[in-house]
C-alpha cells in the first residue's frame, strides 16, 4: 500500500479523496496521509486530514509519495507540476471504480489523470498526463487530449477530436467529431463545438465562437 496525498486542499481536492476512499473500498492500493497547498496553513485540518505544507514542503520530503494534483485550471496545474523537483514523488492514474473504460490494449492514460465517477472512455483514446475527467465526461473514439487538460462534469466529446495541450472545457460544453482544439484554449460552459478553435482564445456560445484571445 502506497502512501498518497492530494495537491489542492479545495472543492475538487475532496472530491479527489473522495475518490481514493472509493478505490479503496474495492480494494486497498492507497495509505491518504493528507493535502499539500500553498493556499493553506500547514497543519489546517481539512475533513480530518491535514495541510502538510506547499511546494516546498512537498520537495524536502524524504520517502516515497503518489500525488495527486486537483487543480482545475490547466496553467496553474502545469505550473504546479513543473515546481515538483522531488524525485520521490510519482503521479499515479487515479480511475473511480463506477467509470467505464475501454480495453487499455487500445487505450493509453498519462500519469497523474484522475477520472471520475461516472465518466465513459470508448476505444483508441489517447489521454495525456494530468488530465482531468470530471463527473459524467464521455470521450467518443479516435480522440485525443493533451497534457493537462482538463474537463468539467458532463462534457461530451465525439470521434475523432483532437485537443492539444492545457485546454480547459466548462460544465456540459460538447464538441462534436473531427474537430481539433487549439493549446490552451478555454470553451465556456454549455458550448457547443462545431468548428475547429485556434490555440490561446476563450470560446463561448451554439455554436462556440473565440471571443478573446490571451
Amino acid at each position: 500500500m502506497k502512501k498518497i496525498a492530494v495537491f489542492g486542499a479545495g472543492g475538487f481536492g475532496r472530491e479527489v479523496h473522495m475518490i481514493i476512499d472509493q478505490i479503496n473500498q474495492k480494494k486497498i492500493k492507497h495509505e491518504f496521509i493528507g493535502y499539500f497547498d500553498d493556499t493553506y496553513e500547514p497543519g489546517e485540518i481539512i475533513n480530518d486530514f491535514p495541510v502538510l505544507g506547499g511546494v516546498h514542503e512537498l520537495n524536502q520530503w524524504s520517502e516515497p509519495l503518489e500525488i495527486v494534483c486537483a487543480v482545475g485550471d490547466p496553467k496553474d496545474k502545469k505550473s504546479i507540476i513543473e515546481n515538483i523537483k522531488n524525485e520521490n514523488v510519482s503521479y499515479p492514474v487515479l480511475i473511480h471504480p463506477t467509470a467505464l473504460i475501454g480495453n487499455m490494449k487500445f487505450n493509453s492514460i498519462g500519469e497523474g489523470s484522475i477520472i471520475t465517477a461516472g465518466v465513459v472512455v470508448t476505444v483508441n483514446i489517447a489521454l495525456g498526463k494530468h488530465v482531468i475527467l470530471n463527473l459524467a465526461c464521455t470521450i467518443g473514439h479516435n480522440t485525443r487530449i493533451g497534457d493537462y487538460g482538463s474537463f468539467m462534469p458532463t462534457v461530451n466529446i465525439s470521434g475523432d477530436v483532437v485537443i492539444e495541450k492545457g485546454v480547459y472545457v466548462g460544465t456540459g460544453a460538447q464538441i462534436i467529431n473531427k474537430l481539433t482544439i487549439g493549446e490552451n484554449t478555454i470553451i465556456g460552459a454549455g458550448a457547443v463545438v462545431a468548428e475547429t478553435l485556434p490555440p490561446n482564445c476563450t470560446a463561448v456560445g451554439m455554436p462556440a465562437k473565440p471571443v478573446k484571445f490571451h
